[in-house]
């Protein structure tokens, strides 16, 4: 613990609020909520931890506290803060699945559509449906029942709905609003559990129509009423009432969390979300955190009522989310919650072991990696790579390795411009140049760890940007290959020598992924350096082809071979006109016999 952390610690109020935990770069890397601030900040580093809190303490080089008037207020602030700092040990909800609803839009002429995306757009949202099936299904079913607009234009004459009973044809006829209102009113019963109703509507028109003969249209309203039994009736009722309801049940295990969620919807349990997740607070308070950011997610809709257990404050919870929140203590709807509950316990025991190995492939590999170059842990590697083709179109390319984990959206590409082409550690030089420069212009994260595919010479040329141009230390490593071009040795310190690692560990491992992660990204940028080149050669001279016309056919033929090979119909097919196919069918024709001869 610094001097300026000790100092801090010394004078933390009791009173509620949000810490902000910083790195050696200042970047937040942690924001949490306490009812006091001074124990709970105290006990990060006062108390043992296991793994996890240990390292997030390991990186804390200073904090920041904002005092608030009240629990709720730091628990608001929290979230904001999360929001807006995304900071890399709060819980990240990463998981991107959407449930399917059901939509009446908000138009002059409703329409019934299905939707995995909920917008504040004044429309009316019922669901979510366990998969996309049962939803569509519904809206077939309602489409059927009731005759709102189906067009997503309205067009100028009737359609086919028209004729079915299944439109009202606004597309021509002035239809009163309040016939919309009514039947919007219905949809919306039925959905919420009133379509015993609606089949009792049904049996009668039924009946009816029997008694005129009608037997088409009586068979009709029957198996309407056979449909509406098999869509909404398929599920067991676990509530006794039709109200929509989210149960949360969660376990915790060596500093992790599993949080279950349950939804019931018009007494049914329809499904259910499963998140897991490294917790470095105390478990009610992370919990309160994630239900709070889980509802922020546009996708999660609030129900009537939610269902949490005993042991969290549901009051502050239900201030939070201005929605009924329930402990229930006995009866169905407890065992509701101890069922979410107990399969958060059973999941987290499945999924421990397979978290256990990622972390020693990632983290745990990082930490050996570390420790074997006697450096700080390297949590973010970025590694570089050069790439030709005998000279020709010279390309870089660079991988960042966040947590042992590949960052694909920062990768990054890099024509070389002031090199010479057979110049590779020129090469390097101007693309670290590029890359650091840009870090520091924008502020942008440091690495812990460089990382070049090559040997002593590209460390050096490395080195010199990186310490005598910009000031910056930055331990550089080199990664030698062997004759087979597979990973051999890792190259550093000064002067520099190989370290000692075991092929068999994780940390060669991860190294390992890393040389072949850049230069597979280099060689793939080759390639489409090759392809946007070669097409250009192949298609220069020919009158009437532009950049357009050249990605026009390379979109259509997929190569340059295909586009030699195609004949003038083929060419014609691809959005050419007749003369310019002719044009280039005769062009590759002409070459075709100069080559022969």
């Amino acid at each position: 613990m610094n001097a300026n952390i000790k100092a801090k610690l010394e004078i933390l109020p009791g009173d509620p609020g949000c810490y902000l935990m910083k790195d050696h770069q200042g970047t937040i890397i942690y924001v949490g909520k306490a009812k006091s601030l001074k124990n709970r900040v105290r006990s990060y580093f006062t108390s043992s931890h296991d793994g996890k809190t240990a390292r997030l303490v390991s990186e804390i080089v200073d904090l920041e506290y904002i005092v608030t008037s009240s629990d709720l207020e730091a628990l608001i602030l929290e979230l904001n803060l999360i929001k807006l700092h995304d900071p890399k040990y709060n819980i990240k909800l990463t998981d991107d699945k959407t449930y399917p609803y059901i939509k009446i839009t908000n138009e002059k002429y409703p329409r019934i559509l299905t939707t995995r995306k909920i917008k504040k757009d004044k429309a009316k949202y019922f669901g979510p449906y366990p998969n996309s099936f049962a939803a569509n299904e519904t809206r077939k079913l309602l489409d059927r029942l009731y005759p709102l607009r189906k067009c997503a234009v309205i067009p100028k004459q009737v359609c086919l709905y028209y004729h079915l009973d299944q439109c009202l044809a606004p597309c021509v006829k002035e239809i009163d609003n309040e016939v919309y209102r009514e039947m919007v009113d219905e949809i919306a019963k039925f959905l919420n559990g009133g379509y015993e109703e609606v089949k009792q509507d049904l049996e009668q028109k039924m009946l009816d129509a029997a008694e005129k003969l009608e037997f088409e249209r009586a068979k009709e309203y029957r198996d309407l009423m056979a449909h509406i039994e098999k869509i909404m009736q398929k599920q067991k009722m676990v509530t006794g009432d039709l109200s929509n309801r989210d149960v949360f049940g969660y376990a915790v295990e060596k500093g992790w969390m599993c949080v279950q969620v349950f939804f019931v919807r018009q007494g049914k349990l329809i499904e259910r979300d499963v998140s897991v997740f490294p917790i470095y607070n105390e478990p009610e308070e992370e919990f309160l955190t994630f239900v709070g950011r889980f509802y922020e997610e546009p996708n999660h809709m609030l129900p009537k009522e939610i269902f949490i257990p005993t042991q969290v404050d549901g009051a502050l919870l239900e201030e939070l989310l201005k929605v009924k929140i329930v402990i229930p203590k006995k009866g169905s709807k407890k065992e509701l919650v101890d069922l979410a509950t107990k399969n958060a316990d059973i999941a987290i025991h499945e999924k421990f072991q397979l978290i256990e190995r990622q972390e020693e492939r990632t983290i745990g590999a990082c930490e050996a990696l570390g420790e074997a170059m006697n450096i700080p842990v390297p949590m973010r590697i970025e590694a570089f790579d050069n790439s030709h083709m005998h000279g020709t179109d010279p390309v870089s390319a660079m991988v960042v390795f966040v947590d042992g984990k590949p960052l694909k959206k920062e990768y990054r590409k890099y024509k070389t411009k002031e090199a010479a082409k057979h110049d590779d550690y020129g090469a390097m030089q101007e693309v670290i140049r590029r890359r650091y420069t840009r870090v520091l212009r924008e502020n942008l994260p440091l690495p812990d760890l460089i990382v070049i595919d090559g040997g002593k010479g590209q460390m050096e040329v490395a080195r010199e940007v990186i310490e005598d141009e910009l000031g910056l230390y930055i331990p550089i490593a080199g990664l030698a290959k062997d004759d087979k071009h597979n990973t051999s040795q890792l190259l550093f310190g000064d002067p520099v020598e190989p370290i000692s690692l075991k092929r068999t560990s994780d940390a060669f491992y991860l190294l390992q992924r890393i040389q072949d992660e850049v230069h597979r990204f280099a060689i793939t940028f080759l390639r489409q350096q090759r392809q946007a080149n070669t097409i250009v050669s192949a298609l220069d001279g020919i009158e009437g082809i532009g950049p357009k016309r050249k990605q026009q056919l390379m979109k259509h033929f997929g190569s340059v071979k295909k586009i030699r090979e195609a004949s003038v119909v083929q060419l014609i097919e691809a959005g050419i006109s007749q003369k310019l196919a002719e044009t280039i069918h005769h062009h590759f024709q002409e070459q075709s016999l100069k080559k022969d001869l």
